[in-house]
């Protein structure tokens, strides 16, 4: 297809796709309306994660920390304050961002395996200390039965919510991706060296990716809490962030919207399978393995190539 020809197609289909995800409550039970506000949720954070590993070349394997900070900041500050709850939705992505800040700090100076595995056991130590501390964070129980206002009460009204917001997300993700620095981002993924020679600040730019990616992790983490009115130590455990991997692999790593696909592949496997078998990590593991011999560009990747073949970065 011509590129012209795409460009004038796709607002119309996202005008559409848009149109269609609003009216969904008024024609679906309330189980899939709570299906479709996780794999929202889901989505903004596997597309978070991609913006530095498909796009930053950076192995944050711990992800998944950043989004359990979002979702703590937003109940703490609701169960043992007295602020309001605007105060909570802007602290979260805040607080999820300072703390990728100082995590990136530490790990930016090193490379590949070593950038991952000093996350990891920074990220691992968040989450033992979160695990721990009883009378602040609830350890390993938890904080449930988070009171929201009456505008979020309701899976309909937190599907809205969340939609909105999901939808501002990937305006500024994407207008992030076309970006001068979304591209130079990329170019330091491709080739490091060369980007340093010619006097990019490969650092401040990989810094600044993180940051950005865990801010966007933490508004995953406050829409977290409205979905499911409360939050637990497996928020930040190292599982979740390889789920998170995963989607990321199957979606398509390089391309923009494959995280949104892989998060809708993952949760509806998640949801779907595991109504009849309690083994439904097989059949992932079986897709994945398939994946990797047939189309280890993802399956966003594949189609993209097909539409665009002489494009790489779509």
């Amino acid at each position: 297809m011509p590129v012209a020809s795409r460009k004038r197609i796709l607002p119309v289909f996202n005008v559409l796709l848009l149109g269609l995800l609003t009216v969904i409550p008024s024609i679906l039970p309330l189980f899939y309306i709570y299906i479709f506000s996780v794999i929202f949720v889901t989505a903004i954070l596997a597309m978070s994660l991609n913006m530095v590993v498909g796009h930053g070349g950076l192995y944050q394997f711990h992800h998944g920390v950043f989004y359990g900070i979002g979702a703590y900041t937003l109940a703490l500050m609701l169960t043992k304050t007295e602020l309001p709850i605007w105060a909570g939705f802007l602290a979260g992505p805040f607080c999820a961002a300072f703390a990728g800040l100082i995590i990136g700090l530490f790990c930016i100076r090193l490379n590949r395996l070593y950038f991952a595995m000093l996350q990891i056991s920074l990220g691992s130590l968040v989450w033992a200390v979160t695990f721990r501390w009883y009378k602040f964070t609830g350890g390993d129980d938890g904080i449930h039965g988070i009171s929201l206002p009456d505008a979020l009460l309701g899976i309909h009204r937190a599907y809205y919510v969340i939609l909105a917001v999901m939808a501002v997300c990937l305006i500024l993700m994407y207008r992030i991706y076309k970006s001068p620095f979304g591209i130079t981002l990329r170019a330091i993924r491709d080739n490091p060296e060369r980007c340093a020679a010619i006097g990019i600040n490969v650092r401040m730019h990989q810094l600044f990716a993180i940051v950005l990616a865990t801010f966007f992790a933490g508004v995953a983490g406050v829409l977290f809490v409205v979905v499911e009115r409360s939050v637990f130590p497996d928020l930040m455990f190292w599982v979740l962030s390889l789920e998170i991997m995963i989607m990321c692999l199957l979606g398509g790593w390089f391309t923009f919207a494959g995280p949104i696909l892989g998060a809708a592949i993952m949760v509806s496997l998640r949801t779907f399978a595991g109504v009849y078998t309690e083994y439904w990590t097989l059949i992932l593991g079986v897709l994945l393995i398939l994946l990797i011999f047939f189309l280890p560009e993802g399956v966003m990747g594949y189609l993209m190539k097909k539409i665009q073949p002489r494009k790489a970065d779509s």
